[in-house]
C-alpha cells in the first residue's frame, strides 16, 4: 500500500501537468516550425515560433493555417503555412507593376520588406496574355489554375482572409490559390523577443 502511494505521489503529478499541457496546447497556443522561405527575412526556414488561438487575426498580422484542402498541390492533410494577412474579409486588393500595394484603394506602406525587389516582384503574375502585370483579385482569380473561388467584385469573402508571404519572389500564396477561410486558421504568430525582425511579426499594423 505504501509502494502504490508513494509511485501516486508522483506519477499523479505528471498525469495532472500532461493534461495541462495538452488542455493549452489545444485552446491556447501551439509551437510552430516555419518550412521554407516564404516569409524571409522575417521568419527563416526551420525558425521556432508560438501561434496564439485566442488572437484576434487583423490586416498586417502572421498567421498559421492548415494549408490542406486550399493548395491544391499540397497533399499532406496537417501540412501548416505561415503567412501574412493582407487582405480581411471585405476587403478590395490591387498590386500594381510597379510593387505598390493598395488595399481598399490605400497605399500599403510594405515596411517588413527589406528591398524593393521583393515589391515588385510580387507584382508579377502571368495573366491570360502571358504577360507580366499588376494583378487584383479578379484577375488572379481568372487567371490562376489552383483558384476554387471566382471574384467578381475584387473582395475579400465574407469569413475569408487573402494572404501573401513576404518572399514574394518564392511564396507559394493566395496568388496562386485563392482565400484562407477562417475555419482553417490555426492561430496568430508571435515571434520571440531574441529573434531578429521580430517587430515585423509581433506589432506591425499597415
Amino acid at each position: 500500500m505504501k509502494t502504490f502511494k508513494s509511485i501516486m505521489s508522483w506519477v499523479l503529478p505528471i498525469l495532472i501537468g500532461l493534461g495541462l499541457a495538452l488542455l493549452i496546447k489545444q485552446f491556447w497556443f501551439t509551437m510552430v516550425r516555419v518550412d521554407g522561405t516564404s516569409m524571409q527575412p522575417n521568419l527563416q526556414n526551420n525558425e521556432r515560433v508560438v501561434a496564439f488561438k485566442t488572437s484576434k487575426i487583423k490586416a498586417g498580422s502572421v498567421v498559421v493555417f492548415n494549408a490542406y484542402g486550399l493548395d491544391p498541390d499540397q497533399t499532406s492533410k496537417d501540412a501548416v503555412y505561415v503567412k501574412r494577412v493582407i487582405g480581411m474579409p471585405g476587403d478590395t486588393v490591387r498590386y500594381t507593376s510597379n510593387g505598390k500595394l493598395y488595399v481598399n484603394n490605400k497605399l500599403v506602406k510594405q515596411s517588413y520588406l527589406k528591398d524593393n525587389y521583393q515589391q515588385t516582384t510580387g507584382s508579377f503574375m502571368a495573366n491570360s496574355h502571358s504577360k507580366f502585370t499588376g494583378w487584383d483579385l479578379n484577375s488572379l482569380s481568372s487567371n490562376q489554375d489552383g483558384w476554387q473561388t471566382k471574384v467578381t467584385t475584387n473582395k475579400v469573402p465574407k469569413g475569408s482572409y487573402f494572404v501573401l508571404g513576404d518572399h514574394r519572389s518564392v511564396s507559394n500564396d493566395g496568388r496562386y490559390w485563392g482565400f484562407v477561410p477562417k475555419s482553417k486558421m490555426i492561430g496568430v504568430v508571435k515571434a520571440w523577443p531574441w529573434q531578429n525582425r521580430k517587430q515585423y511579426i509581433n506589432s506591425f499594423q499597415p
